[in-house]
């Protein structure tokens, strides 16, 4: 796993800033010119992929939920729905919250790092999406609000904040991302602590040359699916 990471040293604990308001505007800079020339590109690409969901089982093309941004603000997060419609989240509940509390928690492997195996709730549909991180492409839209950047943590949901150690406040520091430290580190064969410990290590480190080596890194990690289920 250690051959996958970024090669970083990690900066001293309680050291993490907010960034300056040129590293800021650079930043947003490089999500709106990145995003909407992707939006524009792909946008044959995303009507297909919501005709055919809508077409292949009953419900919405887009799933939205509620995450938490920079200082913990929420915001709907936009995905392509990947489950039937009206499933609930109580079995995921359990198994994140065994990731994050026992002792020894459980690597990626067959589960992966968020994502049980042979989750009833996916479609058929929803596997491929989800294996070539194409469900994800609506946060591009999130990324042209605002509420989320091309690069940073992964955008934590409440109930899962809730369970964090106050050292992953850190993450909370700086906007969440559709891709990140922990996407090109080893994605799904990370623990959920190698990750959040990943997410603190970019608020800590986060520089616009970092930025643009995680994009160049994120292309053969969605290309090859390496990493995904």
């Amino acid at each position: 796993m250690a051959d996958a990471r970024l090669k970083l040293t990690r900066a001293p604990l309680g050291r993490t800033r907010r960034p300056g308001r040129p590293a800021e505007l650079g930043k947003r800079i490089l999500d709106l010119a990145v995003a909407s020339a992707c939006l524009l590109v792909l946008f044959p690409l995303i009507a297909a992929v919501a005709v055919l969901v809508r077409l292949t089982t009953p419900g919405p093309a887009l799933f939205r939920q509620v995450r938490l941004g920079r200082d913990q603000r929420p915001f709907v997060l936009y995905k392509f729905r990947t489950m039937y419609d009206g499933c609930g989240d109580e079995v995921h509940r359990r198994y994140v919250r065994r990731l994050l509390t026992e002792d020894n928690p459980q690597a990626g492997g067959p589960n992966g790092l968020y994502k049980l195996e042979g989750d009833a709730r996916v479609t058929r549909l929803g596997r491929a999406l989800r294996h070539l991180s194409i469900d994800e492409l609506p946060q591009l839209f999130n990324v042209i609000k605002g509420d989320m950047s091309l690069v940073g943590p992964r955008p934590a949901l409440p109930w899962e904040a809730e369970l964090f150690h106050p050292p992953y406040d850190e993450r909370f520091l700086v906007t969440p991302g559709m891709t990140g430290l922990w996407q090109v580190s080893g994605r799904s064969l990370l623990t959920f602590r190698q990750a959040l410990d990943l997410d603190v290590e970019y608020a800590r480190r986060r520089c616009f040359t970092l930025d643009l080596l995680i994009l160049l890194k994120t292309i053969p990690v969605v290309l090859f699916a390496r990493g995904a289920l």
